[in-house]
């Protein structure tokens, strides 16, 4: 079943089921994400109207050096490209996060018609955690918003991910200290070797 768009008479469980088949499809992205690229497990995939997938794709923000690269961004790029046009009337776009401010003003600028997004975002979530751009009544388009499909798979990803963090960031200060260590020992004194050492380990550090 295709995406509905706004204002169109649809059975509330059919449309629940195919918010969570694509939902399943942008959850598929996002363990691609950290699987291939090691990025922030977040996946996106644009739906026509009529069903067809537009665009998909992952958070690449470390990959391609580009702090635009959201799994929501990287979904509508290829959507533009495959329909040789900026706009994209009567689409849906399921991610598996709450957009964020930058692409939920891009969704505003494309037309889009919905956003389905899993899991909330209470730190920059932008469709109504932290702010509510979606549904300003200042914007030309106003995109509906379905929150919390599939919140509970889609939170797993995100706090997976962030408590793995603090863990990698805990072995730096003791890399540091050996590296001291290793520099007492070979370069006791503050002469020229002491000193390429230390410019050459300037990574080992708390």
């Amino acid at each position: 079943m295709p995406p509905v768009e706004p204002g169109h008479d649809v059975n509330a469980a059919e449309l629940a089921a195919t918010d969570e088949r694509w939902m399943r499809h942008a959850l598929a992205l996002a363990s691609r994400a950290e699987r291939e690229d090691d990025e922030v497990p977040v996946g996106a995939v644009l739906v026509s109207a009529d069903g067809n997938v537009l665009g998909e794709g992952w958070n690449r923000n470390i990959t391609d050096h580009d702090p635009t690269a959201h799994a929501e961004i990287v979904a509508m790029r290829q959507a533009g490209m495959r329909l040789g046009n900026h706009r994209m009337l009567g689409c849906t776009l399921y991610v598996t996060l709450e957009p964020c401010a930058m692409c939920a003003m891009a969704m505003v600028h494309a037309r889009i018609a919905r956003v389905v997004f899993g899991a909330w975002d209470p730190k920059t979530g932008a469709a109504g955690s932290v702010f509510d751009l979606l549904a300003d009544p200042r914007h030309n388009h106003r995109v509906v918003v379905q929150g919390g499909v599939m919140a509970a798979d889609a939170g797993a990803r995100t706090t997976w991910r962030r408590c793995r963090q603090p863990a990698i960031e805990s072995c730096r200060p003791t890399s540091a200290r050996i590296c001291g260590v290793v520099r007492a020992i070979l370069y006791p004194a503050t002469g020229p070797q002491a000193r390429a050492f230390s410019a050459t380990n300037s990574s080992c550090t708390a």
